[in-house]
């Protein structure tokens, strides 16, 4: 009997042990789950701060860029070495405006290392001008009347925006023939905003995402934009890796929201022209 008795105590002090071992394993497996979450919570304070902080660099860098005028369809070497005087002589005759001071740009140059073989498709001027409403102001004939004509050539000019912006009011762009085909009004202002207006009440977008959203919701089928974004979003999402995932993502993975991702900036940045796309 009292073998059986020393052989049970000893069990239970075996299984004592054993539970305290668990015990003690538990609780270090709980604080290294405890590090492991405040070390994700950092990151992830991190990574909003460097979004913040590329939200900021991205408005800097339009902003710095607001007096810029890009030229699309000017020949290469027209300008003969000198884009100062060529544009300053060339563009009053092409607009028909008439300017109350000379026009002054800082730097006019070509875009992109010299051709060595003429193309169709020669690269773009741009030029600062040193006075903010000329720029304005052929802008807004460019705007209203269309490309402008040189002999056989049409001349484009348009905003000179960050890459960023750039992408992103390409996506907006990319989504115009839904509001047509909703017949709503619809407008992209700078930099990237779009305003919808239906019944008298207007709303405005930051994000192409919640625009994709809000058409879905008003409209009698669902608007599928893959083919018309997702190639270049998807390219956006590869070069931008500090990009939070958003919730539409993490839903299986909604073709409409893999064809809206973009970089997740909203500059507040925002100006007063609106760009040719307003509806009827």
């Amino acid at each position: 009997m009292d073998s059986r008795m020393n052989s049970l105590t000893e069990e239970t002090k075996s299984m004592r042990l054993d539970i305290a071992g668990f015990q003690s394993r538990v609780t270090t497996f709980e604080q290294r789950v405890m590090t492991v979450e405040k070390q994700a919570t950092l990151a992830a304070d991190r990574d909003q701060g460097l979004l913040y902080l590329l939200s900021k660099v991205i408005d800097l860098e339009d902003r710095s860029r607001r007096d810029n005028v890009r030229f699309l369809g000017f020949p290469e070497e027209i300008e003969r070495a000198d884009v100062q005087s060529f544009l300053k002589n060339t563009l009053p005759q092409l607009s028909g405006l008439t300017f109350d001071t000379t026009l002054e740009f800082q730097r006019p140059h070509r875009l992109g290392p010299k051709r060595r073989e003429v193309t169709n498709h020669p690269r773009p001027i741009i030029a600062c001008f040193l006075q903010h409403m000329q720029a304005r102001q052929l802008l807004q004939r460019a705007r209203m009347q269309g490309p402008f004509r040189m002999n056989d050539l049409q001349i484009r000019m348009s905003d000179d925006f960050s890459k960023e912006t750039s992408e992103r009011r390409k996506t907006f762009l990319a989504l115009r023939p839904y509001p047509r085909q909703l017949e709503i009004k619809f407008g992209l202002f700078e930099l990237a905003r779009m305003w919808i207006t239906k019944n008298n009440v207007s709303k405005h977008f930051y994000d192409p995402t919640d625009l994709s959203l809000y058409l879905n919701n008003i409209s009698d089928r669902p608007i599928d934009v893959a083919s018309r974004i997702l190639p270049q979003t998807q390219a956006t999402k590869a070069q931008n890796p500090l990009r939070m995932e958003t919730a539409l993502e993490r839903q299986d993975h909604d073709p409409v929201a893999w064809a809206l991702i973009i970089l997740n900036e909203t500059t507040g940045f925002l100006g007063s022209r609106i760009d040719n796309g307003v509806g009827d």
